[in-house]
């Protein structure tokens, strides 16, 4: 009960900052507007700290709508590059039976350490990329279509258009709850709890101590569970805006139109939550509230030893310059 009153009111924190971060394999990876910083527990018990300047940013970064696709599109560079750091750097990757394929000799004989690493961090983006296109783009379309041709007359343009919308919510909704089913990801998941916890004591101008990070909530407006969410219903309602007029029923056309709409939905989910987890009214609250339900999924109280690693990265990102990082 005393979590959900902190869930209602998680977003009444007297300064709201842009720093924001990612859950990793033993760790947290903390984005300042300076700076970035990846923070790993070893095996050993003790810290990795790896903090990098941030790149110099393109004209169009202040834009509205254009900064959001840059923003979406560096986070996954950026996201996936840590997550293979700190699944080496954490040891997770180390079993002393392993031994390496005839095919995975053959690329470290002909292929240095980091082409190697550029080659793995690529594949994987297209992977990712690849697996979320194949789920929640021509999979609901997919199966709409089947539905339309097989129902006499059709169901509708209307129809169509609300039924891939919920399609990709299920879809959603029960990829989340699977992986959070997982020992795992459940390990993550709880370094995401951290990495909250330490915003939400930050902003309410608290001392960054374990003692201190433990009482926030775990839920945060600005989480990229909400935006993700936030993306499908925005993208459901571009859809059924669009492909209605258009009279557009034929299903490979419905996904070559949803990846062109791509880059449109980014920019306006990105304007939108923007605006709403730095606004406190009624509307705001309401209009969040679906994306914090959904972060009952992807975030779990964290012990101590993770909320020190959210600590550690929230103190290496924070910039030198007081308030340059509000939100």
């Amino acid at each position: 009960m005393a979590d959900e009153k902190q869930t209602q009111g998680c977003c009444a924190t007297p300064y709201k900052t842009t720093c924001g971060g990612q859950a990793l394999i033993e760790g947290i990876l903390m984005q300042g507007p300076e700076k970035r910083a990846i923070v790993v527990r070893k095996s050993d018990g003790t810290l990795d700290v790896k903090v990098e300047e941030n790149a110099g940013r393109p004209a169009f970064w202040k834009i509205p709508f254009f900064r959001g696709i840059y923003t979406f599109i560096m986070s996954l560079y950026t996201g996936v590059r840590a997550l293979m750091y700190s699944a080496e750097v954490s040891g997770v990757e180390d079993e002393e039976d392993y031994e390496p394929g005839k095919f995975e000799q053959w690329l470290s004989r002909h292929i240095s350490d980091e082409k190697m690493m550029s080659l793995m961090l690529t594949v994987s983006v297209l992977l990712g990329v690849g697996m979320s296109l194949l789920l929640f783009i021509f999979l609901p379309s997919f199966i709409v279509g089947i539905v339309n041709h097989i129902v006499p007359g059709g169901i509708g343009l209307w129809a169509m258009g609300i039924l891939e919308g919920v399609l990709k919510a299920v879809i959603f909704v029960l990829y989340l709850f699977l992986c959070s089913r997982m020992k795992d990801i459940h390990r993550v998941f709880c370094y995401h709890g951290a990495e909250h916890k330490t915003i939400f004591c930050y902003e309410n101008g608290l001392e960054l101590t374990v003692e201190n990070v433990r009482r926030q909530p775990r839920h945060h407006p600005r989480c990229g569970t909400s935006f993700l969410f936030v993306v499908i219903i925005i993208s459901i309602i571009l859809s059924v805006a669009l492909f209605t007029p258009l009279e557009l029923s034929n299903v490979w056309l419905r996904m070559l139109l949803h990846l062109l709409l791509l880059p449109v939905v980014m920019g306006v989910t990105y304007e939108f939550n923007r605006y709403v987890g730095g606004h406190e009214n009624l509307v705001c609250r309401v209009l969040r509230a679906p994306g914090l339900w959904m972060q009952n999924f992807t975030t779990f109280e964290p012990d101590d030893s993770m909320i020190e690693v959210g600590i550690t990265a929230l103190k290496a990102v924070l910039p030198e310059e007081k308030g340059s990082d509000q939100w």
